[in-house]
């Protein structure tokens, strides 16, 4: 699961870090979200035709015959995204990236579910991350955005270490491998090969209890983001 994530610094830092340089649409102002929900807009890194391009991209995703019937989905699992039917045509079409320095997860006291703390997971570097992303969104940077237009985050496994967390977590790729998946003559399948096989793995990531305000999508700043002495879980 990855439902609220952190996107605050200059857009050039990501894609300074991306090794990738010119890209269209980069703001010369700091993001500064410090406590991002689904269904807000977020920036998003995606193959335009002239190259690169980070726009704003609503986060939840739905294709048009589920559309009304049940709420856009945010996440898709990696382990079945590349053939369901709900994700298959924009995993052909609609790789991205979001470009992120973290995400919160919420531990669950096992007697009382509603006490729950907070958890903010960042790369032990404290580099920015790259979270694979799959979407249906305007190219050429032109124009509204269309009824349908969004993206999902792909999820995999917390593997050991972080399944007292949560049993889900971003599949986040190195800035090469990045690249690759934003590759468009990236075939399906080689593509599929990336989201299975070349996440980092857990070993690469630090967890630490921040406050209880970031349960709250209106609370806003860096300071949602600090490591707290006294957590509750």
């Amino acid at each position: 699961m990855c439902g609220r994530i952190t996107q605050y610094r200059y857009p050039i830092e990501y894609a300074e870090a991306l090794g990738q340089i010119p890209i269209g649409g980069l703001s010369p102002e700091p993001i500064g979200r410090y406590n991002v929900p689904p269904q807000s807009m977020v920036q998003l890194l995606h193959q335009d035709e002239d190259g690169l391009r980070m726009e704003d991209v609503r986060w939840g995703y739905a294709p048009f015959w589920a559309q009304g019937k049940r709420p856009p989905a945010i996440n898709a699992r990696v382990e079945t995204a590349a053939t369901s039917k709900f994700f298959r045509d924009i995993w052909k079409t609609g790789r991205a990236i979001v470009p992120a320095d973290g995400w919160y997860e919420w531990k669950k006291d096992e007697a009382n579910p509603k006490i729950k703390q907070p958890y903010l997971i960042k790369l032990r570097t404290n580099a920015p991350m790259f979270f694979a992303a799959l979407g249906q969104f305007q190219r050429g940077g032109m124009g509204e955005p269309r009824d349908g237009d969004g993206f999902v985050i792909i999820t995999s496994s917390s593997g050991a270490g972080m399944l007292d967390i949560h049993d889900r977590r971003p599949l986040v790729l190195s800035p090469e491998c990045a690249l690759h998946w934003l590759d468009p003559e990236l075939g399906p399948n080689e593509a599929e090969d990336i989201a299975l096989e070349h996440g980092l793995g857990v070993e690469e990531f630090d967890w630490y209890p921040v406050d209880r305000a970031a349960g709250n999508v209106r609370n806003e700043g860096a300071h949602l983001t600090e490591r707290i002495s006294n957590p509750v879980l």
